[in-house]
């Protein structure tokens, strides 16, 4: 069972796992053990994500999704096939966690009256100085 958070916690029988060997450094050890883990989840018919929660982390990890609307999680990080196992369930769980907080929404804001006043009078100040580079008409 993977705990996200209090209201989520998503049952380990959804979850599929493979595994493969592992690149990097590790000797022979690479070349027998397959350490590699690959997670497999699939979101879209998961239960124990609640809705809005579920469409955020669609829209956010669109990416990563493949067609059936599963994730896919690797990690290779380490030489024993367990840690990799946990380290995939943990970058999982971050997932979630970033997706579960709503965004807040922008509210629009005015510019103050100052503003308005600051701008408008450095609007006035720059065309008087290239007024001032101007040559002088034929009236002066």
């Amino acid at each position: 069972m993977l705990f996200v958070n209090d209201a989520i916690s998503i049952p380990d029988a959804e979850f599929n796992f493979t595994f493969a060997r592992s690149g990097g450094p590790g000797g022979q050890n690479v070349n027998k053990v397959n350490s590699k883990a690959m997670l497999q989840w699939n979101v879209s018919r998961s239960g124990a994500l609640p809705e809005e929660i579920r469409l955020r982390f669609l829209t956010a990890w669109s990416k990563r999704m493949t067609k059936e609307g599963c994730v896919m999680v690797s990690s290779q990080r380490y030489r024993d096939q367990g840690k990799n196992v946990a380290d995939c369930l943990s970058r999982l769980r971050e997932m979630i966690l970033e997706v579960s907080v709503a965004p807040t929404a922008r509210k629009a804001s005015k510019p103050s009256r100052g503003a308005k006043q600051r701008r408008l009078s450095e609007k006035k100040a720059v065309s008087e100085r290239k007024q001032g580079r101007r040559r002088p008409s034929a009236g002066d």
